[in-house]
């Protein structure tokens, strides 16, 4: 679920903010073929409970920068950062863990398909589109957006075809093989899945669109979600990011630069504007249990935008912007609500290697101040294991 914005010119983002994490041992796994298992690296390293399994709680965040994954204890106390680290595949992008704790990658070569509890890469799942060449940056060809069906049973990965539309691939998470391929929007930053599973919204960021995909027919149905307009096309930076499915509802959020929330009901194709606060350029989004809405607040794209931040909007609107030190990308939630996890792997210049842990919750004596923590080469996309 996750990339840089701007202008859609095929390019680079090689800044070098942050130290560079030390090198995988070699992945030897790489050329095991689909659905084998194989060796991966760091997978002997004990989990830090002693049990050799992967402790809840734990953070796994994708590193755009050194083609892993990397498993970090959000502490607090002493151990708090990295714990150990898997090769995934080129420049992976977005993930998510299903409820077997495998997590599904998204990289520029296929779907990288990790156990979490042994810390091991089972296979890499190659496209069924064609993307160029594999390559990194922020433009690169590959997967992006990515999510599981309620069930478990498919993957739904968004990839970007360089100078073109993108397509949606489906795979069927028990043979680890691509069973079909749909038409969506340009570069599909992010996959949501409806709370029945029976569409799949692929949030296409050049074309200013979202599109709904039926899991039964694989139909696909295109609608425009553009409240600025969509005035300088590939160069605009008025476009959608990423986008939260609401529970109550199945409408998709969709915030707009800190100063609008696109509220799109699927059923029909209307979109309704509410207003937001932040007034910053805006990536990442994730629901907490409660239904509070976090909106990751990148910085600002022209001179009168705020800085980082991350918002905190309850679902009656009411909003606590908490600003962020430095750029950040994506964001997700501890599964008991009361802490956000927001990634600083930025995909354009300014990133840094970490995660700023911020409080969602006030006991009565007001939030903790956020901290920051070591995360990886260039995070982007988070789950909580």
């Amino acid at each position: 679920m996750l990339a840089g914005c701007g202008t859609g010119a095929t390019g680079t983002a090689d800044g070098t903010a942050g130290g560079r994490a030390a090198d995988p041992a070699p992945d030897t796994s790489a050329d095991t073929p689909t659905g084998s298992s194989g060796a991966a690296t760091d997978s002997a390293a004990p989990a830090p409970d002693g049990s050799g399994r992967v402790p809840n709680g734990t953070l796994l965040v994708a590193d755009f920068g050194s083609d892993t994954v990397t498993f970090v204890d959000p502490g607090p106390g002493r151990g708090r950062g990295p714990i150990a680290e898997v090769k995934a595949g080129t420049a992976p992008y977005g993930l998510v863990v299903g409820e077997d704790g495998r997590a599904w990658v998204a990289t520029a070569e296929g779907v990288a398909v990790i156990d979490t509890a042994t810390r091991t890469r089972l296979a890499l799942v190659p496209y069924g589109t064609e993307s160029g060449p594999v390559t990194t940056g922020e433009y690169r060809g590959g997967g992006m957006g990515i999510a599981l069906a309620p069930d478990g049973r498919h993957v739904y990965v968004g990839v970007n075809v360089p100078g073109g539309n993108g397509t949606l691939e489906i795979i069927d998470t028990a043979t680890r093989e691509v069973t079909a391929t749909v038409p969506v929007g340009r570069r599909p930053f992010d996959i949501d899945v409806s709370p029945d599973g029976r569409e799949v919204y692929a949030t296409g960021h050049d074309s200013f669109d979202v599109t709904a995909v039926d899991t039964g027919t694989l139909e696909p149905r295109r609608m425009e979600v553009a409240p600025y307009g969509t005035e300088g096309g590939l160069g605009s930076w008025l476009k959608p990011h990423y986008a939260v499915v609401r529970p109550a509802d199945g409408k998709l959020l969709l915030p707009f630069e800190g100063e609008r929330l696109a509220v799109l009901d699927p059923r029909t194709g209307k979109v309704g504007i509410e207003r937001m606060t932040a007034d910053t350029h805006q990536h990442g989004a994730a629901l907490a249990p409660d239904g509070t809405l976090l909106v990751v607040g990148t910085g600002p794209i022209a001179a009168d935008d705020e800085d980082p931040s991350l918002t905190v909007r309850t679902p009656d609107g009411k909003e606590r912007v908490v600003p962020l030190e430095g750029p950040h990308e994506d964001v997700a939630v501890s599964r008991d609500g009361r802490t956000a996890y927001v990634t600083g792997g930025f995909t354009r210049d300014g990133y840094w290697n970490g995660i700023t842990v911020v409080d969602l919750h006030d006991d009565g004596d007001g939030y903790a101040a956020p901290v920051r923590i070591d995360a990886g080469e260039r995070p982007l996309g988070i789950a909580v294991l």
